[in-house]
């Protein structure tokens, strides 16, 4: 993937380094591997939430470093994420960013309870920030068998701006709407699982737009699609519970098969437009 010479301004802000509160048990153990298996990339900030309780940790304001880190990662998140959010202003009418996109180590507070590395990234929509632990990225390469590549990466951060696009839609409201009062937590679930499958398309519209925004500073390039759908493979709902060793579940599926991700962010490439995204035309 090419991103070097890619515009900077990505709403970055940097709490690495500042303490944030370590994660239960020193680090990231079996049990923390498995709430990345199912809370992996848009995960509910409800759920957040009650995980964090769990912890014990309250977690006060802090505010980080505000501008574009000079670190390798933190650049490319930096980068990426502008060149996102430049694909979606010409997307959808109206568009405004996210508020910023936190990066940090271990544990942070966000408007949604105590976020911890070992939740995975995730979006906020109560303070609209995306949280993301650049540790993860290496986790989901060495524990759950996702690609290390750019793309792979970059598809991480356009899913979760994704979910920002889903709350500016009120696609979000309208599924919390329909869980509410939805008749068993199996048809609670395929509404979470149609949201989760619309921020991968999201994710393969961004690609597939990546080069027209920005002169083809930031772009894809061949072999980075089949990156990503590995990644989207690594983290299907069945194959995560197949690697912790329980049975395939199909009505506790929370973010879609590995074929389900796989199609949908190959959707969004292939016609990289946002209407082709309804995944909840079949429910």
């Amino acid at each position: 993937m090419r991103w070097q010479g890619g515009q900077r301004g990505g709403g970055i802000e940097d709490r690495r380094g500042m303490g944030g509160g370590a994660v239960a048990g020193g680090g990231i153990g079996v049990a923390v591997l498995a709430l990345i298996g199912y809370l992996v990339f848009g995960i509910d900030p409800s759920t957040t939430t009650q995980v964090a309780s769990q912890f014990g940790q309250a977690g006060a304001s802090q505010e980080g470093v505000q501008g574009t880190p000079e670190d390798q990662a933190g650049l490319f998140v930096d980068i990426v994420g502008k060149n996102i959010n430049d694909v979606w202003a010409t997307k959808l009418e109206g568009y405004r960013p996210p508020d910023n996109i936190v990066i940090y180590e271990q544990g942070t507070p966000t408007g949604c309870g105590f976020g911890q590395s070992a939740m995975g990234p995730f979006y906020c929509p109560t303070d609209r920030q995306v949280y993301l632990d650049l540790a993860f990225w290496q986790e989901m390469e060495t524990q759950l068998g996702a690609s290390g590549a750019d793309f792979a990466r970059a598809y991480v951060l356009a899913h979760e701006i994704g979910h920002h696009v889903q709350t500016l839609t009120g696609a979000s409201e309208q599924v919390q709407r329909a869980q509410q009062g939805a008749s068993s937590e199996t048809e609670g679930n395929r509404y979470s699982v149609a949201l989760e499958l619309q921020a991968d398309c999201y994710a393969g519209v961004w690609a597939a737009n990546a080069a027209s925004v920005s002169g083809g500073e930031v772009a894809v390039e061949q072999g980075d699609l089949e990156e990503g759908l590995r990644t989207a493979s690594a983290i299907g709902d069945d194959t995560l519970q197949r690697r912790s060793g329980g049975q395939v579940s199909p009505e506790s599926f929370t973010h879609g098969s590995s074929a389900q991700r796989m199609e949908w962010l190959q959707r969004g490439y292939q016609t990289g437009d946002p209407a082709s995204c309804d995944t909840f035309q079949s429910l």
